[in-house]
């Protein structure tokens, strides 16, 4: 690994201070196209045409996903930066819905965007190569799967990843090299009853019953009261008239869990719960694995080397060596089908308020200056002749 000079520090600095502008624009620009998983194409169009004319080759992998690549003369290590593209659906007052970029992947492909540009204007590719992966749909839980099916990592040593982090996590001048994600799952609980006249219940099987038996039971689970984890209902349909017993109902759950060992306890244990009480009534129970992503798993020199840069971006006192979050990440897919790949995660704080997931979400677009740095300098790091 190449060392980094303070001259290299300063020429990064300043090229990024001499775009500020043209990298707020391009955040607006994102942020104005806001467009659902798998269904990226202003998003996905917009990002190529300024790779190609800035003379960085791309090539599509998926219907909305692409590559970018710039390639060293010397041999080197291949390292890979990876932002999600896709937005939101929220519903307005008259219930209609719309897209928003509520979890700020606007934000993440433009960091990932101008590294790659300033990399290029500065000439810091001597060795290996640098991949930008432009992901769709990881909101879906399905993007990195499909990305790393048609070869996104195919290749690559390493792979960061970056997003914004929520002002109870991170304030803006602060950053994480190691933004550990727990496990998260969608499970579809279907109850199945007997249908009935509703003035003769009794020669029925309340199906919805049923399924607040279920959710009732999902509360009284307990798991290690020292690790993060979490059940939540967020869905539920049924029933077919008002004077109709329901003999099914469908129920959404979304779990959560700091570790991949912790989420299959948490699945067992609810699916026992589940059968257990809905069998109380005489009714029986489904399930069905809707999606899932795995747990955060780093390299540790992968982790070093962005701790580096993001000191020599923030100084020392801007490090937060390590972040846990409640939240998940299709990112660690890409892991998880390729274990020899050596991963690791860039937090960058930017007084994000209220909160990811949220249409009202705003920031201190000082992040973004400071998240383009971090990743130049990082993968300059490695690819610098040595």
């Amino acid at each position: 690994m190449a060392r980094v000079t303070k001259q290299l520090v300063e020429s990064v600095v300043q090229a990024v201070e001499a775009h500020r502008e043209a990298i707020l624009k391009t955040f607006e620009d994102l942020h104005a196209i806001p467009e659902p998983g798998f269904q990226e194409h202003k998003t996905s169009t917009y990002l190529k045409t300024r790779l190609e004319e800035a003379g960085i080759p791309v090539k599509e992998l998926t219907e909305t996903g692409f590559i970018a690549e710039l390639a060293g003369s010397e041999p080197g290590p291949s390292i890979g930066l990876r932002a999600d593209m896709d937005a939101l659906p929220f519903k307005n007052e008259k219930g209609e819905t719309f897209y928003s970029h509520g979890c700020g992947h606007d934000a993440n492909s433009t960091m990932v965007l101008w590294a790659m540009l300033i990399l290029k204007k500065l000439g810091l590719v001597k060795r290996g190569k640098i991949r930008a992966i432009f992901q769709p749909a990881e909101e879906t839980l399905f993007g990195a799967e499909k990305m790393a099916k048609a070869g996104a990592v195919e290749g690559l040593d390493e792979l960061y990843g970056v997003h914004l982090r929520p002002i109870q996590e991170a304030r803006l001048g602060q950053a994480t090299p190691a933004l550990w994600h727990g496990g998260a799952a969608t499970l579809e609980i279907t109850i199945r009853g007997k249908p009935a006249h509703g003035a003769r219940p009794h020669l029925g099987v309340n199906a919805i019953v049923g399924a607040a038996l279920a959710v009732l039971a999902a509360n009284a689970i307990w798991l290690d009261p020292t690790q993060p984890w979490s059940i939540a209902p967020t869905m539920i349909s049924g029933g077919t008239a008002h004077n109709i017993i329901p003999d099914k109902v469908t129920l959404v759950v979304n779990l959560r869990a700091k570790t991949n060992k912790l989420m299959e306890e948490l699945i067992s244990k609810l699916k026992t719960a589940c059968e257990g009480a809905t069998a109380a009534i005489g009714a029986t129970v489904e399930f069905k694995l809707l999606g899932s992503v795995p747990g955060a798993d780093y390299d540790k020199g992968s982790v070093e080397n962005l701790a580096e840069a993001i000191k020599e971006v923030l100084g020392p006192e801007g490090l937060i060596e390590y972040l846990y979050t409640s939240g998940s990440e299709d990112f660690h897919v890409y892991k998880q089908m390729y274990p020899q790949l050596k991963t690791a995660y860039l937090g960058v704080g930017a007084d994000l308020t209220p909160g990811l997931h949220n249409p009202n979400i705003t920031f201190n677009k000082e992040a973004l200056i400071i998240g383009v740095k971090i990743l130049t300098i990082a993968v300059a790091r490695r690819l610098l002749s040595e």
